[in-house]
């Protein structure tokens, strides 16, 4: 009696054996081709397009992991936003990797093929379906409207939310089926995680009472009122952390004038673009051809269309309700896409963008269920395995070389706003990010041209202050570059009646009305902008040159000080320190200020011709 039972145990253990590995050599085989495909992409260089804001400008995230920048991440609302994981992981891409952009090229894709791997194992453990759990997870891996969101350095506030979220899910499916509440603390933890990388994440507890739905199924069908409140009081933590970041958000994106007023984007609009945004979304996902970034907000969508969009989407809605007993996967999935895009679709309007390709990058997961469930529904047994796997593998294939295709748009600024505007209609936007591009390329007068086809679409009074303030700005640098400073300094003044408080601007225009010898106007303005951003090292910078022009050598060296304090990387500044502190007289403190900046750019050769000067020796 006891060999046959050692037989079975061993028999069961054999199989579980089997069994791992097969699941962990798919996490690894689908790693790895989402690392093929998007390889490319770390040789990327950096785009005009928010990046300086979240790296290549911020001096914060450029000066790495410090106890100071880590306050920062913490306290700042920069860019909009209040997610301090974001800017942590920046900074330590810089201690990691350095300056360049391989570095967090590199790191967005890793956590997007982490996230792959993950939405493998989540699936696999809701639902214990291996291929399909697979399969969804491959089409989320080489889908091309994630492309965006993994090319894109800014946006590592998408992946690294979404590896969060999906520890969040996993951990909660772990609390589900096996009532362990060490797995409800984690997935309340990892939540956290999630909305402090980036705030898109606030429906996830939603997102759990429709996963509660199917396929965990907790709803007792014959006591839905008693068990749909247990379900919600059951995530009060979860709703609780939502709504406070709602609000932090909401004050965030408000306070850097994100947050476009009703006068601007009246209220029937927005709900005629949220439903247009849906049906195109849709669309996308099934036919991902002519993807851009930005999408231009159109004047007004045509009625026929916006018709559709609405009948698409109640009607979409009606059918998942309709079904949602006997299709369940279709009711989840359906409403996981709708409630995880209503942040972004527009009802509160960020920005002038229509829709956004990495707004999809968590909703669509559940389109993809949605598609492989009811495609496995309805072929099973009346189709060849062996068709199967070669459509199957086509899908894939076809998937892998439209994101690869994709992928080449984002090889720099000018790829990307070219085909941006090759795509698209009446892009102003595209239009001010490309000229910013080929005038940082020197090629002045092409810049200049978008600059003039950016303010056509967007006159005057066109009611886009914001971007035809941009447009004049970046107008004015090119006219600087050309050392046309009068032209320059009236489109900075005209910039700042479209956008007032700019400190960009302003210290721009001190620059140039400083090269035209306008010193106490240039103070004004370096001022000013100081004083909307006091953390604005270039400023200082500039406020202390103009004094030291003026001989106000002590006023100089204080500027210069906290320029440095704010940007204890840039050479230059340690420089500039120097000769004042020579002029002062103080020429030990000044050694040291130029054997500084030979420390942080050894190929210096004004600080070296300065030591040199003062009997150091200085090696060539």
């Amino acid at each position: 009696m006891i060999l046959p039972e050692l037989n079975r145990g061993a028999i069961f253990k054999t199989k579980l054996l089997r069994l791992l590995p097969n699941h962990f050599f798919l996490c690894l085989l689908l790693a790895a081709t989402t690392l093929f495909v998007f390889w490319p992409a770390t040789h990327f260089n950096f785009l005009n397009y928010d990046d300086p804001d979240y790296f290549t400008s911020n001096p914060h995230v450029q000066s790495g992991l410090t106890p100071a920048n880590v306050v920062w991440a913490f306290a700042t609302q920069h860019a909009g936003n209040w997610h301090p994981l974001t800017w942590l992981s920046l900074m330590l891409d810089v201690e990691l990797f350095g300056k360049n952009s391989f570095g967090p090229h590199l790191v967005n894709l890793l956590f997007h093929a982490a996230n792959t791997s993950l939405l493998f194992l989540l699936l696999l453990k809701l639902t214990t379906a291996t291929w399909r759990s697979a399969l969804v997870a491959a089409l989320f891996a080489l889908h091309p409207l994630h492309v965006e969101s993994v090319a894109w350095i800014s946006e590592r506030k998408d992946v690294l939310s979404a590896f969060f979220a999906l520890l969040a899910l996993l951990s909660y499916a772990h609390y589900a089926k096996e009532k362990r509440p060490r797995s409800f603390w984690c997935a309340l933890i990892f939540f956290a995680l999630a909305l402090m990388s980036k705030p898109m994440a606030v429906t996830l507890p939603f997102v759990m009472l429709l996963l509660d739905w199917w396929p965990l199924q907790r709803f007792e069908i014959h006591h839905s009122k008693m068990t749909a409140l247990r379900l919600v009081s059951e995530k009060i933590p979860f709703f609780a952390l939502s709504a406070i970041s709602c609000v932090v958000t909401f004050i965030a994106q408000e306070k850097g004038g994100a947050v476009a007023a009703l006068a601007k984007f009246p209220l029937p609009g927005r709900i005629e673009n949220a439903f247009v945004s849906y049906a195109r979304y849709l669309g996308k996902t099934f036919w991902p051809v002519n993807l851009a970034n930005p999408y231009p907000y159109p004047a007004h969508w045509e009625l026929s269309f916006v018709i559709f969009s609405v009948a698409l989407v109640i009607g979409l809605s009606l059918a998942a309700i309709r079904v949602a007993r006997k299709f369940p996967f279709a009711f989840t999935g359906w409403f996981w896409f709708i409630g995880t895009l209503i942040p972004v679709i527009g009802l509160v309007q960020v920005g002038d963008a229509a829709m956004a390709d990495r707004y999809t990058y968590f909703p669509v997961i559940r389109i993809f269920i949605i598609f492989v469930w009811s495609a496995g529904l309805i072929l099973a047994n009346r189709i060849p395995k062996g068709l199967i796997i070669f459509f199957t593998a086509m899908l894939l294939g076809t998937c892998a070389f439209r994101a690869r295709g994709q992928l080449n748009y984002w090889q720099n600024s000018g790829t990307l706003f070219s085909h941006t505007l090759a795509v698209t209609k009446n892009n102003y936007a595209a239009y001010i990010d490309l000229g910013t591009w080929l005038s940082s390329e020197g090629q002045i007068e092409a810049a200049i041209k978008c600059f003039h086809e950016s303010l056509q679409i967007k006159p005057d009074n066109a009611g886009a202050p914001f971007y035809i303030g941009s447009a004049l700005y970046n107008l004015g640098n090119a006219l600087a570059k050309q050392g046309k400073w009068d032209e320059a300094i009236e489109n900075y003044q005209r910039a700042l009646n479209f956008t007032p408080n700019q400190a960009d601007i302003l210290d721009n225009l001190g620059f140039a009305l400083a090269a035209t010898k306008h010193f106490d106007a240039a103070v004004t303005n370096f001022e000013a902008a100081i004083k909307l951003n006091p953390g604005y090292a270039d400023a200082h910078n500039n406020l202390a040159t103009v004094f030291f022009i003026e001989h106000q050598f002590a006023e100089a060296a204080e500027q210069y000080r906290e320029a440095i304090r704010l940007d204890p990387g840039n050479a230059s500044i340690y420089s500039n320190l120097a000769d004042a502190l020579i002029k002062m007289g103080q020429f030990g403190l000044a050694e040291q200020n130029y054997e500084q900046a030979l420390r942080l750019n050894p190929g210096d050769a004004r600080a070296k011709r300065k030591l040199q000067k003062l009997g150091v020796p200085v090696s060539n």
